[in-house]
């Protein structure tokens, strides 16, 4: 009776996976080839890369000249989330490597997670973990008491794009009063009860203000001390969209200015950020390691970009082609 090896990997073309994919997304896509789950920063990944006509990355592996004068054979890079900021789209063009994403894959998971930042810092609250005498009791109802809510507040959007509208869209069922700043005309049937406003209007009427703009280059640095200086002394910032749009020596300065200010930062540059940080250890600030979209529906929803990898290696067109940012 002979005995059976291990089953061998499928034919077809070798994929690698530089970055986590949920499990159901990557057997699908393993049943079809050759995939690999490798990281870019381990011992062999070049040599793969040489023979791999497919690449599955998520936000940290970067795809530039320098990765791809090393991958002769790929034919389509798969980023497994929206932004396109770490994919050099011009040298995937030049070379002929179509770039596939998830567009809306995390839109919804943004969006809670902005209103919990939200209401993190206008809601205090704590859970008791034993009995408390009456004075005791009087004193926490009191301590906890919020001095602001949603329907008072003005919350400002600065770009409406996909995750600001749906921001814009919760918000209004709050009953905030919400304006924004765009600089494409977007029409009324999309603005879900917002008003448009120039970007000195947005900063001076705004209670809060969250930052939704793309990955162009021209956004760099976008919010800085001109802006901050129209935000009012309980300004409460929140940025899920990219770190580079905020100067960081101009946020730590009004919010040590302005002690009664929040900013709320999921996104930061450089990913993780080092001890020279500017942003550290000044109270009013509040930073996250990037997890706005970390759950598992998005981590899923964002997974299945495996099929567009598929169908390019397949000889069909994609359902998500990534389009070019402006600069």
């Amino acid at each position: 009776m002979s005995k059976k090896g291990p089953p061998k990997p499928p034919p077809g073309p070798l994929v690698i996976q530089t970055e986590h994919l949920d499990d159901e997304a990557a057997a699908w896509l393993g049943s079809r080839c050759r995939f690999e789950a490798h990281d870019s920063s381990e011992p062999g990944f070049e040599a793969l890369l040489a023979r791999a006509e497919g690449l599955v990355i998520r936000t940290y592996t970067r795809v530039d000249d320098a990765l791809l004068a090393k991958a002769p054979k790929l034919r389509v890079v798969g980023r497994a989330g929206v932004g396109l900021d770490n994919v050099d789209l011009s040298a995937c063009a030049a070379r002929k490597v179509a770039v596939v994403h998830t567009p809306d894959a995390n839109t919804r998971a943004v969006v809670e997670y902005v209103l919990a930042l939200l209401l993190d810092v206008t809601r205090p609250r704590a859970f008791l973990d034993g009995p408390l005498d009456p004075p005791a009791w009087k004193a926490a109802r009191q301590e906890l008491k919020a001095r602001r809510q949603l329907c008072q507040l003005t919350l400002g959007i600065y770009g409406l794009g996909k995750i600001g509208r749906q921001v814009a869209r919760a918000a209004t069922a709050l009953d905030m009063r919400v304006v924004y700043h765009d600089i494409r005309e977007i029409p009324p049937d999309e603005r879900f009860g917002a008003t448009p406003v120039s970007r000195d209007e947005l900063a001076r009427a705004s209670d809060v203000v969250t930052i939704h703009v793309d990955g162009r280059k021209a956004n760099r640095g976008l919010v800085g001390s001109a802006f901050f200086a129209k935000l009012g002394p309980e300004a409460i910032v929140i940025n899920t969209s990219r770190g580079f749009v905020i100067d960081p020596m101009a946020l730590a300065e009004f919010m040590i200015a302005n002690p009664r200010a929040a900013a709320l930062l999921d996104v930061h540059e450089p990913e993780p950020f080092d001890g020279t940080y500017p942003l550290l250890d000044i109270e009013n600030v509040h930073l996250s390691p990037h997890i706005a979209s970390a759950t598992d529906l998005a981590n899923r929803n964002m997974s299945w970009v495996v099929r567009d990898v598929w169908r390019v290696l397949s000889g069909e067109p994609p359902e998500f082609p990534a389009q070019p940012e402006p600069d």
